[in-house]
This record gives structure tokens, sequence and C-alpha cells, in this order.
């Protein structure tokens, strides 16, 4: 038995303690009047309570009310609120210190145990005393209700323990009922003692401890009492109805017992006291069972919790939380069957079925009080291997019965046990044993020999299971992989303190569980993320989409790969999760039990569909779910989709600042309105400026009454008729500012005249008559101000400045935009909002025009299908339908799919043109931009870009071998082209050359880099699928030229990240496949004639041709061709392999039907006429130059670019898949990122 400890504080001496029945509280009362309530989850002082003088002894928790009572050595009684944080009122009665305090389970009543050597009852709710129990003739240390009965028990330092009878106080404050008529008389004649109440009487006197007895308290099921006392004793006493006698005392502190509680659910008592121990006794034979001591600190008080496997003690220094028992049970998951240990018996349950059953008992292994801890299935040998942390760790290993049924079963033999911390199966017939002590691991057999033995390459805490042949060694600072067969470590991830190891089900992924974080890897322990959580992580698993689903305390979470992390549901108790199908998760108790629960994976499906890019998915859920919180709304606007999370939102004002995000003016105009208030106007009319929608700037003006920049607004638009309007309305405003400000802008001076005579400008508006040439409005002015001409200096004005005209008049005001094309979730929105349905975003995978191969014509489906000669066999004839227009030369004999496929290409680019200032002197030359990029980037494309040609010709020889360079001239000049602009200038001066840089925004010329001419987007979402699309239809030249256009493409593409350069490089890889199994096929058809030679060789090519790495539709189509071949010419076994591997792709219902066919007929002569150059089951490549095999072993040679393979004599000579590269040439590789 072991202490395992949960929680530890450090304070003063504590002399209380009191657990809260739900939440994870305990409160505790400290010798310097302090009471303290700490959270032992998070290990926090959530408050402290401070108004008692003294040292506060009692302290306890209301079991459903959010209260608790307090007592000490102020004499005072204290009930609190902890809500509100505060006292609600004080209890005074007690003539000395009061020692303990406690709640009733049902009723408002407080019971307490003072030094005046009274009991007293209180109603906390009328707050009065209802009963004084007297009859001790020393301190009361103790006195607590019956968890059930009517009854009371108290301890004094009289050295008794009495058990009172408190059900008369019941009865008298239960609601009234009709009395009897003796209770009337009995109630009449009553008389209430001197000192006390007849309410509550003493039952019985517990004599037995030869010193007083510090604390007493019942058992919670079973009549039976507890007691510990200062003779160094804990006695158990048991009571029936008539009497109560001492059972027997457990002997062994070296000091007074301070408390002794029977355990809530073992047949245990557990005491500490003043000899610095705290210790554990069997309470059938008396025994100590086990004994935790502490080095300085004297132990005072200890409580279990009410419903919990949690113990507390409080101490000199402080207090403590622990547990006796691990409550996580030994589990491990098979398939559909969960095997688990419940009360040392061990179960299998059917996931599917619910059904469980015992299989085998596995008491023997370890103490009957210490549970196992692991479990190690093997379902190739049916043996289990269970380990105990029982003295240092040991393990034992055990064979399943084959037939479950009849009584349980008891291993026959012993044989099979060790010593060791940790055991698992490595192999089918193997197992490892790791020996934390000496720091060993053990290899040993079924038979539990040691077949080997060896260190640990470092102090290791801990083994975990890392696949077949393969263990995960956890030291204090890192995670080691470690090789069993090579006895070396793989690799080393540097995670602290792993607890528990989570693999997925096809062991590519695992997480790494510690105490407060997760880490995620991949199978060679390469980091993907980490999750750091406050609360204890318990448990996890897998899902198969790839989401890792795990549970602190009091949470279920998910966390994504990219380390992305919600909250699924809450849990009121702690679950050890063992497998998730779709919405059920499978979870493990605290109690052992296996039971499911029902959760909501839509918001994680919803994010990794987002993370994945899967935009139908995303749609799919969108429509179909209730996606609603701040939670999500906040994780878009991260993620960088606004649009998503303005479909969400119905907040006007969260919608409004959306709509802004991104821009959409539309939805912004819409919410607006419906708030109506200044700010989102003018927030509004700002980002409508900006986007240059001078209508909706107008209306945001006018919505907020904003007269001088509406003014502004119609001037430099020119719009005089609403200029006019406005000094109208400013007229009406009596507004003159507004008035002289517009007559100004419209160059209407008698307005401006009459605005200065009306506010008394008298000397202006002269001025302004007079120069303006306003004759008689000068003299009226004159004349109303009582002046004459001769009095008045006039300065001398040579001309007078007048504003500009508009020269047109703009019909629409707005600027002119760009189409552009809108997001793939502002389009299915839209579409959504007009009845229509959205397109599908484009992918990385084979564009599906055809649905079956069956429409698949010319070669691959009509070669003479009557030739198989099969019974019952109809003929399937194909309709010829050339699908693809446009193209110069056209094939014959496609793969004739009915589908009409179009290639539709939209590339708009928009030329800005700069208008250049000259100045009187010429500005000196400073460094070309096209010189900057060759400075700056490494890429032979950007060199290119900059007219550099041969250094980009080195540059592509040293990174991929190229040697060839006429093909790539056209990329060449096209990419030069693209990277420039021209500007044409005045008759006599040579044209503009502006550069176009590839991030104009962020880069100064000193950093900048070209425009980039070929986009991976662009090529994997036209060029490769129109390559797919030629190969469908059968157009085999004309597919290998696109794919080797495709591939002479790559060259000059430039990755943004990591993910997009690994994307090129699978690229490469398709390019390579499709041109190689091309250039077979195309030979495979010139190989004409009836020679045996001739006939062998057309079907190795066909053969060759199955192994390339396609589609699976065009898989099928090369499948099918090879098999119906090989039927043709008698090479049935061959022809069996085709049939039965084209089935497995899960072909068209007619296509699998002739496949079974064929296979069928085979079946029954499994030979070959023909011996062909072809061993399908030993894993080859084929030389792209010879079509001949070249098997896994043998030596061979590589292009540097595309990886085709060749014969190692061919070195030298130019690969014949890309054209332009050296057959095995010293290289770097590719380089993509600039």
């Amino acid at each position: 038995m072991q202490m395992l400890t949960k929680f530890e504080s450090k304070s003063n001496r504590v002399k209380g303690i009191a657990f809260h029945p739900k939440r994870p509280w305990i409160l505790a009362s400290l010798h310097n009047g302090c009471v303290q309530l700490w959270d032992y989850r998070m290990g926090t002082l959530l408050e402290r309570f401070d108004e008692h003088d003294g040292p506060v002894r009692g302290i306890a928790f209301h079991p459903t009310q959010p209260l608790f009572v307090s007592g000490g050595d102020d004499y005072k009684i204290k009930v609190w609120n902890y809500k509100t944080r505060r006292c609600l009122f004080t209890l005074n009665g007690h003539l000395d210190y009061v020692r303990t305090v406690f709640f009733h389970h049902e009723y408002p009543w407080i019971i307490s145990a003072s030094d005046d050597q009274t009991i007293r009852l209180w109603n906390w709710q009328s707050r009065n005393c209802i009963a004084i129990l007297t009859g001790h003739n020393h301190y009361v240390m103790c006195a607590q209700f019956h968890p059930k009965n009517d009854l009371v028990v108290s301890a004094s330092m009289d050295q008794t323990v009495r058990v009172w009878d408190i059900s008369g106080l019941r009865k008298k404050n239960q609601a009234p009922t009709p009395m009897a008529f003796e209770d009337a008389f009995t109630r009449q004649n009553s008389q209430a003692d001197l000192f006390g109440s007849t309410d509550v009487i003493v039952k019985y006197v517990l004599e037995g401890h030869d010193h007083g007895v510090n604390w007493v308290s019942f058992h919670p099921t079973l009549p039976l009492i507890v007691s510990a006392g200062d003779d160094r004793q804990v006695k158990m006493w048991r009571m029936n109805d008539s009497k109560a006698w001492e059972v027997d005392s457990c002997r062994g502190h070296f000091n007074n017992v301070s408390s002794a509680i029977f355990h809530p659910r073992q047949e245990l008592i557990l005491s500490d006291g003043e000899d610095k121990s705290i210790r554990v006794w069997d309470m059938t034979k008396r025994t100590a069972v086990a004994t935790f001591k502490r080095d300085h600190d004297r132990f005072w008080v200890l409580t279990a919790h009410p419903e919990l496997n949690l113990f507390a003690a409080g101490h000199d220094s402080g207090l403590i939380v622990f547990k006796l028992e691990r409550e996580r049970p030994a589990y491990q998951i098979h398939q559909n069957q969960l095997y688990y240990i419940k009360d040392k018996i061990l179960h299998v349950h059917d996931i599917t079925s619910t059904a469980d059953q015992e299989i085998l008992s596995v008491r023997k292994l370890g103490s009957q009080y210490v549970q196992p801890c692991t479990l190690s299935f093997n379902p190739a040998e049916r043996a289990v291997l269970v380990t105990s942390p029982h003295e240092g760790g040991m393990y034992e290993l055990y064979t399943l019965p084959k037939n479950l049924s009849g009584t349980l079963k008891e291993p026959a033999d012993e044989g099979k046990r060790g010593a060791g911390h940790s055991a698992l199966f490595i192999a089918r017939n193997r197992f490892a044993v790791f020996d934390a002590t000496s720091q060993q691991i053990q290899i040993r057999d079924l038979s539990n020999t040691v077949t080997k033995s060896f260190k640990t390459p470092a102090q290791v805490t801990e083994m975990f299971y890392a696949g077949t042949g393969n263990v995960l060694l956890a030291t204090a600072s890192s995670v080691l992989l470690f090789d069993i067969q090579q006895r070396r470590v793989v690799t080393e991830l540097a995670v602290a303190a792993v607890k528990y190891v989570v693999w997925s089900a096809d062991l590519s992924t695992v997480a790494l569980l510690s105490k407060h974080s997760i880490t995620m890897a991949d199978k060679n322990l390469k980091q993907t993320c980490q999750i750091h959580e406050t609360i204890r992580i318990k448990s996890g698993t897998w899902e198969t989409s790839g989401v890792f689903i795990y549970c602190t305390l009091n949470h279920i979470k998910y966390a994504l790969p990219q380390g992305d992390n919600g909250i699924i549901r809450t849990l009121e108790q702690p679950v050890y999760l063992t497998m998730i199908k779709g919405k059920t998760l499978h979870v493990m108790d605290r109690e052992q039990k296996p039971h499911t629960m029902t959760i909501d994976p839509t918001e994680y499906r919803f994010k990794l569909a987002l993370l994945n890019r899967q935009y139908e998915e995303v749609l799919h859920i969108i429509r179909s779910s209730n996606l609603v919180g701040q939670s999500i709304i906040a994780y878009l606007q991260k993620k960088g989709y606004p649009e998503i999370a303005l479909h969400f939102v119905r907040d006007d004002r969260t919608r409004f600042e959306l709509a802004l995000e991104c821009g959409n003016l539309e939805v912004a105009l819409e919410t607006a309105k419906a708030m109506d208030q200044p700010d989102c106007w003018a927030k509004l009319s700002t980002e409508a400026l900006h986007q240059g929608n001078y209508k909706m700037v107008e209306m945001a003006y006018q919505r907020t009454n904003n007269y001088d920049k509406l003014s502004f607004l119609y001037l430099v638009g020119g719009n005089e008729t609403n200029l006019r309007r406005m000094m109208n309305i400013a007229e009406r405003r009596e507004d003159p500012m507004a008035r002289f400000q517009n007559a100004l802008y419209l160059g209407d001076i008698q307005e401006r005249v009459r605005v200065l005579t009306e506010v008394g400008q008298w000397p202006l508006a002269y001025l302004t008559a007079t120069s303006h040439g306003l004759t008689e409005q000068a003299e009226s002015i004159l004349a109303a101000a009582g002046k004459t001409k001769e009095e008045i200096e006039m300065p001398v004005l040579s001309e007078v400045p007048s504003l500009p005209k508009p020269v047109t008049q703009l019909e629409d005001p707005n600027w002119p935009l760009l189409t552009v094309s809108k997001s793939f979730f502002e389009g299915a929105f839209s579409s959504e909002r007009s009845g229509t349905h959205p397109m599908a975003a484009p992918t990385f995978s084979y564009d599906e025009q055809i649905d079956d191969i069956e429409n698949a014509g010319g070669d691959w489906g009509g070669e003479e299908d009557d030739a198989l000669a099969m019974p019952g066999r109809q003929t399937q004839t194909y309709e010829q339908d050339d699908a693809l227009e446009g193209l110069e030369h056209d094939e014959g004999g496609g793969w004739d799919v009915d589908d009409d496929i179009k290639v539709d290409i939209d590339a708009e680019m928009g030329h800005a043109a700069a208008k250049a200032t000259a100045d009187f002197v010429a500005p000196t030359s400073g460094t070309h931009e096209s010189t900057l990029w060759v400075q700056n980037s490494p890429l032979a494309v950007d060199h290119i870009a900059a007219g550099s040609f041969e250094s980009a010709m080195q540059i592509l020889n040293r990174q991929v071998g190229i040697v060839q360079f006429e093909p790539l001239k056209p990329y060449f000049l096209s990419i030069f082209q693209a990277s420039r602009v021209y500007l044409a200038s005045t008759a006599s001066s040579p044209t503009l050359t502006f550069s176009l840089r590839r991030q104009p925004e962020d880069s100064s010329p000193r950093n900048s880099l070209p425009a980039v001419a070929y986009n991976l987007q662009n090529i994997v979402s036209t060029q490769l699928q129109l390559g797919y699309r030629l190969f469908t239809s059968g157009r085999l030249a004309a597919s290998a030229t696109q794919f080797k256009t495709l591939l002479h493409s790559i060259l000059f593409t430039v990755a943004s990240n990591k993910a997009e350069a690994d994307e090129v490089a699978q690229l490469i890889s398709i390019c390579r496949e499709y041109l190689t199994g091309l250039a077979m096929e195309q030979q495979r058809r010139t190989t004409t004639g009836a020679e045996p030679e001739n006939v062998k060789r057309a079907l190795e090519l066909a053969a060759y041709f199955t192994h390339c790495q396609l589609q699976a539709s065009h898989l099928q189509l090369a499948l099918r061709q090879a098999a119906k071949q090989a039927f043709k010419l008698k090479n049935f076994s061959t022809a069996s392999q085709f049939a039965r591997r084209l089935l497995e792709l899960a072909p068209p219902k007619a296509v699998a039907d002739e496949a079974r066919q064929i296979q069928a007929v085979c079946e029954r002569t499994l030979r070959d006429e023909l011996e062909l150059n072809y061993d399908q089951y030993n894993p080859f490549v084929v030389c792209s130059i010879t079509f001949e095999p070249i098997y896994k072993g043998s030596p061979k040679a590589t292009c540097p670019f595309c990886q085709a393979s060749y014969k190692p004599e061919l070195q030298g000579k130019l690969c014949t898949v890309c054209e332009v590269a050296q057959i095995n040439a010293s290289a770097s590789g590719l380089r993509l990122l600039a």
C-alpha cells in the first residue's frame, strides 16, 4: 500500500479540516485563528476567513447548502456563507474552547463539543441552542452525529466514549402531527432536567481507554465505533440495540493518537497522531497494514471525503490530501474487446454487445489492498501480463482459458511471476520486463525464461509499448524510442515526466501524457504539437480521423493534430477513456465499471475539416449543425475565415465588425441600418471610403449629419447640384459658416457677399463684391455702412483666384473595381441565398470526370472481348466519343470517355500604370532591381526572371543535373517576359519598363523578388487534371506530352512553405509514374506480330504497367487490360493475380463480374504457358530505357530530377522520362523555397 499525495499545503498548524461534498475544495482551520479555503485540484488558495480570535479547532461544510461552520478558542461558533464570503452569524453559549463542530446530514442542526464539559446542539436556522448534553466530567474533545440514525457519539478527556440517543429531539422538532393520549400525557408530565433536556439521553458509556480520548467516529454503514486516545491506542467498539462493547485495540502508535476514522469503502481503519505518523489498520485482523511518517510534523486531525476516495490530514506545517490506492483501472483494448481488472478479477467486455464476462482471478498477485496497475494483452497467444506496484513492482503472466464458461479459473502455477516495475509484450512470444532498481530490461519468452538482458541507455523511470520490437523509455527529461533487436536508441524527444502513452490504431501517431501536458508526435517521435492544461490529465484515446480525445479531472476535451484544442463536455467524476466510435465514447469509471457516454463531435470535426481544407465537409457541417458560440467565432477570426464566422453570427454588432474585417460592405450596411448608431456609420464610412464606394460614404455621412464631410465629398466628386442643396440646408440650419463654405466650393460670389452682409462682416463683404466686379452691391454695402468710397483703402489685387470646375460629371462616382473571384465560402453562401449549389473547391486528388471505368473506351475496354470465350459472357460495346476538343493533334484509338470535359482557365492580370514626374536634375542611376533579384535568391526561376540565364542554368545543373536545356527555352523566355510590364512613352522616348514583385506590399527594392510565373495551385488544378483526363480518354501521346510539360514546369515553381515543397515532391513522383507507364504502354502497342518473343514482350510490358503508382481508376484500366491479355495467352496464374488485384480496387459491377469470371476460369488450371520475366511478389522498379524490372537489392542508377530508375550501365545518358537531366549525375536536390 502506498500514499498517493494529491495536494499539500504549507501553513500554520492545522487543527481542523473538512472536504466539500461536491466541489474540489477543502477547509483548513489553523492554530493562528485563520480559516483557509483551498482548491486541492488546482493547488490554489481560494479564500481566507479571519474573524476568530485564537486557534480554530473545529470546521465543517454543510452537505447541501453554501455554508460552513467553525468553532474556536474564543468560545464562539460562526456560520459562514462561502458564496458571499462573510460570516452570517455567531452562536454564543459555550464557556470554554470549542473543539469540534459538525452539521447534521438532514436537519438544520449543528453539534459542538467544548472544554466546558458539554455538548450543544444548535438550530442554525433559528440560531438557538436546542439541547445541552451534559454528563462528561472533563473536556469533550469530539462529538459527531451518526450518518443515518438518531445517535450522537462523543469522546472526552474523562477516558470515556458516550453514545447519545437524540430521537426525542428529532420528534420534538418534527412538523406537528395528531398525538396519541399517551404522548400528550407524557409531554404534560415531563420535567426538564436542571442541567439539560430529557430530549437527549445517554444510551451507552464506553470505558476502556487508560487516558483521555481525543477522537471518536461512527462507521458509515456498520454498528461500529472507532476511538483514539492519549493511551496511544485505537479502539474499535460494536453496539446493538441494547448494549455496546469493546471489540479490540490497535496498538502501534508511539505517542498520543489524535484522530481515527473508518475507511468508507474497505475494511480498514486510518489513524494519525503526535508520533508524526499516519497508520492504516486491518479491521478484521486489527494489525497494521501500512505506516506513513513525516520527519518533523505531528498530526492533529484526519478526515475522509464523503463521496470520493480521498483523505486529508492536518499537521504542524499544513495539510496533506492523499489516496491509499490507485483508482485507475488496469485495462487494454483489442479490436472491440476491453480487457480490464476489477476487484482482482480479469474481465472481458464486448464493446459492441456490452456483454461482460469474468475470465480469471488474479488475487494472488501482490497485496489484497494494492490493485494491479497495468495490463498487456497478447492476442496471438491469448495471454495477459499484469503488473502490481506491490513491494517495488512485480508482474505475472497468465494464459487465458480457452473455455470461458463455468466457474472462475485460478492460475495453475506461480512459476510465471517475477519482480519488475513494468512488463509488456513486444512480440508474439516475447515480453520485456523493466527493473527500475537495477535499470535493466529483460526479454523473456512465454515460459518466463530470460532470453536476453541489457542495461538501459539512460536513467529510465518507465517503459511503454512502441510497436513490435520497440519500446518507449521515459526518463526524467525525455522519451527514447529504443530498438530491442539492435539495442540502440532510434530517436529521442525532449518531454519531461511522461506518465502514460497512447498510440493510434495504426501506430502512426502517439500522444505522450504528462501530469499537465500532452505532447503529440509521429511514429519517429517527431513532435507535432504540445498542449498544456492546468488540471491533471487522466487518459486519452485516438479517433479515426486523427483527433486526440482526452480527459482531465473535470472535462472531456479534444486536440487537433496542429495543436488546437477545446472542451467537448464536462464531467462530474473523472473517467478513463478506452475507445471512441462516432458520437459514443467508451469509458471506465473509478469503480472499474465500463460504460458509454454520448458526445457531440461537431466542433472538432468542423475545425479538422477547416484545417485540412475540406471545404465541402465544412459546408455540410455548417448547414446540418447548430454551431454557435463566441469560441467558434473567435477561432474562425483567428484562422482567417471571417466570412464563415459571419455566417454563424446573429448579433448585429458582431456581424458588423466581422463584415468590416472581411470587407463585406453589403452586410455591414445591412447591420448598420439595423443598429443605426453613429459610431457604426462612422466606421462604415471609413471602410467604404477605403474601397471607393462613394455612394455608401454619402449615405453614412447623411445618417450622421456630417455636413462638412458631405460638402467636401460633393466637391471632390464635382457634384454641383448636391453642393447647392447643402448650401440651402445650411441656410435652413442657420449655419452661416457652412453657407459660406458651400458658396466658396460653388464659386457663388453673390451668395458669399450675402452671407457676409447678414453676419455684419461689412469690410469682407465690400472687399468680396469689389474684387469680383459687383459694383452695385459694393455701393449698397457702403451706403448701409455709412461710408464713402474715398474712405476705403483697397489692397492691390493682380488676379482673383477661382476654384477649378469639374470637366465631366461622372454618372457613377464609385471607383471602378476589378472583378475578383469570391472565396469558396462566400461563393457557397451567396449561391445558397440565390438557390444554387456551390462548385467544389479544387483538390490535389484525381478529378473524377467519369463515373466508372466501364465508360473508358479504346484499348482499355474493347480489345477483342469475345476472344475470352467464356460461357454466358455478353459482349460489351463502347461508344466512341472524343471528349477533348481544341487539341491540335488528334489521335486515334482513345479511351473513349463519355463525359465532355472542358478545361477553363481564367487568368486576369491587372496592370497598374505609374505616372513619373521629371525633374531638372537627372537622377543618378542606381542598382537595377533585376540585379538585386540575382543577389537575393538562390532559385533558378528568379535568376531567369532577372535575365541571368547562364547562372540559372548553372543552378539547375548543380541542383538536379540538368544538361539538356533546349526543351526549357520556352519557359526561360515566358518567365523573363512575365516578370516585367512595359508602358509606352512619348514618341521620342523609349518604352518604360517596370518590374513586378512577388509581394509588393511587404517588400522594398532591396529585398524584393520577382513575381511568380508558375503557381503550384494552378499547376495542380489545371495542368495535372488535364493530364488525368487525357490519360482517361486514351490519348497516350497527348497525355505523355502534358505530363512532361507539367514536369518541366515544376523546375520553375516557387513554394511558399514546407507543405507546398512536399506537395511539389509528390507531384514529381506522380509525373514520373505516369510517364513511365505511358512509355511502356506505347511500346506495347507497337510490339506487334505473332512471334513468341513479341507476344511474351507485350505481356511483360502490360504486367509492368500494373505496378506504376497510378490513380485507382487508371490502375483498374491497366489491370483489366493485363488480365485479359494474360488470359488470352493462357497464362492463367498471372491472369488470376491481375483479376484478384483488380477486384481489390472495388471496380464497377460489370468490370468486377468480368474479373470474377476470369478468376474462376483461371483457378481451374493455375499454370502459365509463357514464362515471363516478372515476379509480382518481389518488389521492383522498371528501367525507363530497357523497360526491364530492377528487383529490390539490385544496383540501379536514378535521375537526380525525376528519380526515374535505370540499370547501372546506363549511367551518364539522358533521362528518357524528363528528357533534361543526366542519369546518376551528382546533384544537391531541387530547391523551391527562397
